[in-house]
């Protein structure tokens, strides 16, 4: 009879693991982010604005 491969199993479980562990990190980034888009809305809309001042009369 085959003796069963033990360490097979193991790294197939740590696999497993490792893959739900990243799953759930990227899924947290993105709920992060989306939650930041949320509480700033007008952030990326008003970022354009803000990187062009108005320079009338200020280099006469």
């Amino acid at each position: 009879m085959a003796k069963p491969n033990y360490s097979f199993e193991k790294r197939q479980r740590e696999l497993k693991k490792s893959k739900q562990q990243e799953e759930k990190r990227q899924e947290k980034i993105a709920r992060k982010a989306a939650a930041e888009n949320e509480a700033n809305p007008a952030r990326d809309g008003a970022a354009p604005d803000q990187a062009t001042p108005d320079d009338s009369g200020k280099n006469e």
